[in-house]
C-alpha cells in the first residue's frame, strides 16, 4: 500500500512521472542546474540544461522585472543556447541532474 498523501492531481501526476512538482521544479531551478527533457509542442523531444540561479546567468542577461510567467509555463536560462527559452510544465517527461565530468 502506497502512504503517500497527494494535495492535488498535479502532485499526483509528478509522482507517476517520477518528476517534482512544478513548485520543486521551480525551486530547484533557483538553485542549480538541472536537465530537463520535454515534448515541444510538435511532439518533438528536447532536452535542455537550464537554471534560474541568477548565480549562473550572466549579469547582462537578468531579468530586468520580476514578471512571472504565464500559468503552467516555467520560463529558464539555457546553460548551452545563452539565452531565455520556456516550456510547459505539463509536457516535462524528466528531471536529472547534469553529468559532470
Amino acid at each position: 500500500m502506497n502512504d503517500l498523501i497527494f494535495t492535488s492531481a498535479g502532485d499526483y501526476v509528478a509522482d507517476a512521472k517520477g518528476i517534482p512538482t512544478q513548485d520543486g521544479l521551480l525551486y530547484q531551478l533557483r538553485r542549480e542546474t538541472l536537465v530537463v527533457t520535454f515534448n515541444k509542442l510538435d511532439g518533438d523531444e528536447r532536452v535542455m540544461t537550464c537554471t534560474k540561479s541568477l548565480d549562473l546567468i550572466p549579469e547582462a542577461s537578468h531579468p530586468k522585472t520580476d514578471k512571472e510567467s504565464k500559468p503552467g509555463t516555467i520560463t529558464v536560462w539555457d546553460l548551452n543556447a545563452k539565452g531565455w527559452r520556456s516550456f510547459r510544465y505539463e509536457r516535462v517527461t524528466k528531471v536529472e541532474a547534469p553529468e559532470t565530468d
